[in-house]
């Protein structure tokens, strides 16, 4: 695949944009208001716009042809539910941001006015991220799933710890005896991982972040792996385990499941008008809860 990079727009591209789709949070009412209002704003500017839940995946979907960007109307969790829409298409996502953290999204709600029409004109960079791409190798139902944020293999109902074995290219480094095992993006890194004690990776980074989730008794540290390694991790205890995809696509596996995380030959590509450096200006203020 390419190398991931930030670039400027090709203006004459998104200066014949002519078909939006808007994706609002269904659960909270001023998300809806504002999806109304944004598509309002689109057909004045003569730019044809669709509305629709972003928990109705297969109504977005076949939505999506001909569609040249996707706004979102939520948080970052809108964000994830958009990115699994649009793969394996190249549309970019731009976040608008209705909740209390928004590492992902774009535009306050109150800037909308002023700088999506910006966007619209070709002002706008491309910002493309990593996906991380998960296969479940030795179950019932064998599947691949790409995320954006993380994919998480962890204990399911059963309340004790599960043991996991952790391979690296083939080669085993530890079986981790813990709630679960997280393996992240750059993206994901500002999530469940910075809360279960990994490290910030700059977001245009393509290394993988592998963590255990409350270890006992066994290795604990974070590591950061290269964008080439393969991640095996095999449950050995009989117990079932879940596997969840950016946290909303959540499967039981069998005692035994083995999964393989990798680098997806996929990205999620984020259209965006702010400079390139705010990830730092704006790293502790969405910290706090601040945008």
């Amino acid at each position: 695949m390419t190398p991931l990079r930030q670039t400027l727009t090709d203006l004459k591209s998104w200066t014949t944009m002519k078909k939006v789709g808007i994706l609002y949070h269904p659960r909270v009412k001023k998300t809806q208001v504002k999806a109304a209002e944004v598509q309002q704003l689109l057909n004045v500017s003569k730019t044809d716009a669709w509305l629709c839940s972003a928990w109705d995946r297969a109504e977005a979907q076949s939505r999506l042809p001909d569609t040249d960007l996707i706004i979102t109307i939520g948080g970052d969790g809108t964000i994830l539910r958009a990115a699994q829409m649009v793969i394996p298409t190249t549309i970019p996502i731009t976040g608008i941001n209705m909740g209390n953290l928004g590492f992902n999204t774009e535009l306050r709600a109150e800037e909308t006015a002023d700088k999506l029409p910006a966007l619209l004109a070709g002002e706008g960079w491309i910002d493309e991220r990593s996906l991380l791409e998960a296969e479940i190798v030795n179950a019932e139902k064998p599947g691949v799933f790409h995320a954006l944020n993380d994919v998480v293999l962890a204990r399911g109902a059963d309340p004790h710890v599960v043991s996991i074995d952790a391979s690296i290219d083939d080669q085993h480094l530890t079986t981790y005896r813990a709630d679960g095992v997280i393996t992240a993006t750059a993206t994901g890194s500002t999530g469940y991982a910075l809360a279960a004690g990994g490290p910030i990776i700059h977001p245009q980074s393509p290394d993988i972040l592998l963590l255990p989730l409350v270890p006992h008794l066994s290795t604990a540290y974070a590591m950061v792996l290269p964008s080439t390694a393969t991640v095996k991790l095999h449950a050995t205890s009989n117990s079932k385990t879940t596997l969840s995809i950016d946290g909303h696509i959540n499967l039981n596996l069998d005692g035994g499941a083995t999964v393989l995380v990798r680098h997806s030959p996929h990205t999620i590509r984020f259209l965006r008008i702010h400079p390139r450096a705010s990830f730092y200006g704006s790293l502790a203020a969405r910290l706090k809860g601040k945008n």
